[in-house]
């Protein structure tokens, strides 16, 4: 086995390795984009409840204004953490396929290290099945003129 092969592997595992790396942040980034739209998701129900409540008494206009404006702003929070979740989901898909191309790589390489490793151990095999095979020949041939000579 070249080292040029031990080289290339020992690079297509770091680079596997950083690919791991960074589809777990970006697992990280989904899990907290999800946790903080569920947040804003759960705040807008539960004002929304409350609000619902304080309808049931006098409110101001003034007030009345507030809660829409106050409602919209939340809603667009809501609507923008939806988006950060999605783009959350496209990184880490980018990130999957970024680490099982690495997984291929450093999967080929070892399955070509694996190829030369066991061309070069039949190649070795087979150079000591002749020299084993020339030795028995010789051998043979050895007592064939042994016993040539003895019988003559």
């Amino acid at each position: 086995m070249t080292q040029s092969l031990v080289t290339l592997l020992e690079h297509a595992e770091r680079q596997r390795d950083a690919a791991l790396a960074q589809q777990r942040r970006a697992d990280a980034a989904l899990d907290a984009a999800l946790r903080q739209h569920e947040q804003l998701s759960t705040y807008s129900r539960d004002h929304q409840s409350r609000w619902s409540s304080a309808m049931r008494q006098s409110v101001t206009m003034p007030l009345v204004q507030c809660h829409h404006a106050f409602t919209d702003r939340l809603h667009q929070a809501v609507s923008m953490q939806s988006a950060q979740v999605d783009r959350a989901r496209q990184v880490l898909t980018h990130r999957q396929s970024e680490t099982l191309e690495a997984e291929r790589r450093v999967a080929a390489i070892n399955k070509l290290i694996k190829r030369r490793t066991d061309a070069v151990r039949h190649h070795q095999d087979r150079q000591e099945q002749r020299q084993i095979d020339e030795r028995a020949s010789r051998m043979a041939w050895n007592r064939l003129q042994e016993a040539a000579g003895h019988g003559g």
